[in-house]
């Protein structure tokens, strides 16, 4: 067994590696970037060693600075964790070359299903089922849209050397496969240095449906389960669980046969996984093989009890595995958000800068051990006061649940959520609660066009339901109720200008441009104890007890008898004098008065903000890669007038009406901050 190991990664999955390798005993070396010097992974690390600048190409995609680190510190192998080097033949090559153990399958394997054109045919000539399409590398756009139309639309443009998401379009006319092709080259160009790109038939109300494999060195392969990776958005899976509420014993079995054949075709060795499109009838077709870790490796270690990350070093050791397919367990349900740094009420865009507040809910299971299941797991590479940089990926954590079944998963996870305290930077969680709430998902009656289709007007706030509305302004009022009850117990206040804490509030939730609603509220006298009230509105009591501070931003307790975990901090961008509540995804800002201050407030004019239609303002932090627009063009609404790249993705922003262009402020080559203009019309 090795004695030192490096990790050529960074962010969650790095701490990941780090977490089992020193339950093994193993010491780790960390790798780092100079945006990451203060990185989580490195303090985990028993030693850590600089790199290069921040870009990837200069620091972690470069494999002659990682070999030369594992020679500077001793380490006898290399764990790549997922993306940069992960799935590179020639860098599992060089490993081996310079007597490196590389923590992953061989080079020839990696090299056979890396590419996603000889993958196809090589999963054929194994008896997996492939999709129909084209498996030659396309040059142009208009050869393109030709092979398009002979195989109809709609299809799937897709760069070979592509993953998480990236360099990847569904096409369902010429134009769309035109300007899809030449956007998956760049992406696939700037993200992963091959711009070889080709073209599939997409599966309507398709299924993603993964089997995780495991390979030795001696030629034993099985499968452990599959997971449902369905619910995506734009191709980024968003949810991940396992099992899948989907296929039956007769299809899981076949895909893990067919997963297990095309492996050992390959001779792998290794934890890997095969990918599958699943069609509504239960048919199947091979997507790719990841020939890596994946992000949602951790549901499979729940239901299975297997630490992947250990299996990996073991089987890199030269080690035998030590179970069979019939020792393979299935134990409950687990599920899997990505908690990522993006806005989802400004259609997803990232969102970078300083974890002001970074409290994640509390864990009862944890990476590396298999013996504590059925409660919650944060696999995270960030921590309070981080910095969340523009330059990698916008996943900043993992939330894991494992629950007895579905349904027991989904409550645990929903709970979960409301304890995640993430501030400073936008996050993605009440698109998560939205969608464990949706009625589609809780039942399993689900594709990868879900979000498209249950979302197709963005994301707004409107569409996080909350079961009991009235429960925040109750939980507002209450909050408000203790911070009076504190103020009216100070010592020395003058005679008649003591606070008095009152019975009668009004809670006045504040709307878009104005539109606020205003809620009567009573609050009962505590009843014997401090932090328990009885609170009325509209004809119903809530009767909330609460040990929790009024500093504390995390609220758990108890409402009528139930528990609760939500969220309340005071000051908001809308009002530095107004409570921020969430619940369930719901978020509301709102002021807590008398109800005569109620009154004179909906006697306030609105200030409307000012019209910003005359501009294109960078939406977020990141490199202005094309300026599609010239002074004097006229231009229309829906037309390209810049790309942005942040986080590993390509935005392209559109003129929001029709116009002629005054001026082009901001160069190609910029770094743009938040709402910097780029483009001022007349």
């Amino acid at each position: 067994m090795f004695t030192k190991i490096l990790i050529a990664n960074r962010g969650e999955i790095a701490c990941r590696v780090i977490a089992t390798a020193h339950k093994m005993g193993i010491k780790t070396v960390a790798v780092y970037s100079e945006a990451d010097k203060e990185a989580r992974h490195v303090q985990l690390a028993d030693e850590a060693v600089l790199i290069g600048p921040a870009a990837s190409r200069e620091s972690y995609l470069v494999a002659d600075k990682i070999i030369a680190a594992a020679k500077a510190t001793g380490a006898q192998a290399i764990h790549p964790g997922y993306g940069f080097l992960s799935e590179n033949a020639e860098f599992s090559k060089r490993c081996e070359d310079e007597g490196i153990a590389f923590i992953g399958p061989r080079h020839f394997s990696i090299a056979a299903m890396g590419d996603k054109i000889e993958s196809k045919k090589l999963a054929g000539a194994a008896g997996v089922n492939c999709i129909p399409g084209v498996n030659d590398a396309i040059e142009t756009a208009e050869k393109a849209v030709e092979i398009a139309k002979g195989i109809g639309y709609p299809v799937m443009i897709k760069a070979s050397a592509g993953g998480g998401g990236k360099g990847l379009r569904v096409a369902f006319n010429d134009k769309e496969a035109f300007e899809g092709f030449t956007s998956c080259r760049n992406e696939a160009r700037n993200s992963f240095g091959d711009d070889r790109v080709f073209i599939e038939k997409f599966v309507e109300e398709p299924r993603h449906i993964e089997i995780q494999v495991l390979g030795d060195s001696h030629g034993n392969v099985i499968y452990l389960n599959e997971r449902e990776c369905s619910i995506q958005r734009r191709h980024q899976k968003v949810i991940e669980e396992a099992p899948s509420p989907f296929i039956s014993e007769a299809t899981r079995k076949a895909m893990g046969e067919q997963a297990v054949q095309l492996a050992k075709a390959v001779k792998y060795q290794s934890a890997g996984t095969v990918e599958f499109v699943v069609g509504k009838d239960q048919s199947f077709y091979f997507l790719e093989m990841n020939t890596r870790l994946q992000v949602e490796h951790p549901v499979t270690e729940a239901i299975t009890g297997l630490d992947l990350v250990e299996q990996m070093i073991r089987v890199a050791a030269g080690e035998k595995l030590t179970l069979t397919q019939a020792d393979v367990k299935r134990n409950g349900w687990s599920i899997e958000c990505r908690i990522n740094a993006e806005d989802p009420f400004r259609n997803f865009l990232p969102s970078t800068g300083r974890l002001v507040r970074f409290q994640t809910p509390k864990q009862t299971m944890f990476q590396g051990n298999t013996a504590d299941l059925l409660g919650v797991r944060v696999d995270t590479g960030v921590q309070d006061g981080g910095e969340i940089p523009m330059f990698y990926d916008s996943m900043i954590a993992k939330l894991i649940v494992h629950g007895k079944d579905r349904n027991d998963a989904i409550a645990k996870m929903r709970e979960a959520l409301n304890g995640f305290v993430i501030r400073g930077i936008s996050s993605n969680i009440p698109f998560q609660a939205a969608l464990l709430a949706h009625p589609k998902f809780v039942s399993g009656d689900f594709n990868t066009g879900f979000i498209a289709e249950q979302y197709s007007q963005g994301f707004r706030a409107e569409d996080v339901p909350h079961d009991d509305h009235d429960f925040l302004a109750a939980l507002a009022a209450f909050v408000r109720r203790k911070s009076r009850e504190r103020a009216a117990n100070l010592s020395g206040q003058l005679p008649g200008y003591d606070v008095q804490i009152g019975q009668d509030y009004a809670v006045v939730e504040l709307g878009q441009g104005g539109n606020n609603r205003y809620v009567p509220v009573h609050v009962d006298e505590f009843v014997g104890k401090p932090g328990v009230a009885q609170i009325t509105i509209a004809g119903k009591t809530y009767a909330i007890e609460s040990k929790s501070r009024l500093n504390d931003i995390r609220i758990e307790g108890t409402c009528n008898g139930k528990t609760f975990t939500a969220q309340v901090e005071r000051g908001t961008l809308k009002n530095p004098l107004a409570l921020q509540v969430q619940h369930n995804g719901t978020r509301i800002d709102a002021l807590v008065m008398s109800p005569r201050m109620a009154e004179l407030h909906k006697l306030m004019p609105f200030k409307a903000p000012p019209d910003l239609s005359k501009y294109v303002l960078s939406p977020m932090p990141g490199l202005l890669v094309d300026v599609a627009v010239a002074v004097g063009q006229k231009v229309q609404a829906g037309e390209r007038v810049a790309v942005i790249e942040a986080m590993k993705m390509e935005n392209v922003l559109f003129a929001a009406a029709d116009g002629v262009v005054k001026k082009v402020v901001a160069a190609k080559g910029e770094s743009l901050t938040v709402d910097q203009m780029i483009v001022e019309f007349e």
